[in-house]
């Protein structure tokens, strides 16, 4: 039996993380995925989807993401029900992520709202080694 999801979208709101009475770390929040197709009047659709983790990653999720901030995340699907305060019972659904990964810079959001950063665009047809262009590198651009 497999019970694996792998979700990427945007968080609806920032991070809600709580502690248990033994102190384990747990961050919930809702990551709205787009659908891969759009409706009648060519909108696209979202679903908006809890998730649960836990521990390190949760602290990690709650201090590194905020509202609008892309993240990814690898877990499992989850069910649970409880007894509500009108005495009727509630169900829930909810990923339980293994994994949250944060697919933006840490200040793409700050970025997101200024003026967008122009960025140039080498042509398929032109060599980017050409000898008779000087290419501009500085030490902190080569990985190594």
């Amino acid at each position: 039996m497999m019970n694996r999801v792998v979700l990427v979208g945007r968080l609806t709101k920032d991070p809600d993380l709580r502690y248990t009475p033994n102190g384990v770390a747990l961050a919930s929040f809702t990551l709205a995925v787009n659908r891969t197709f759009t409706n009648q009047q060519g909108e696209r659709e979202a679903d908006f989807i809890n998730c649960v983790v836990w521990r390190k990653p949760a602290e990690n999720a709650a201090n590194f993401l905020k509202k609008g901030s892309l993240a990814g995340v690898d877990g499992r699907i989850q069910t649970r029900s409880y007894e509500g305060q009108d005495g009727k019972r509630v169900y829930v659904t909810e990923v339980q992520a293994e994994s949250v990964q944060f697919l933006e810079p840490k200040n793409s959001n700050t970025q997101r709202n200024e003026e967008p950063q122009q960025q140039q665009y080498t042509r398929i047809d032109e060599n980017p080694f050409d000898e008779k262009r000087q290419v501009d590198i500085s030490d902190d651009d080569l990985p190594f």
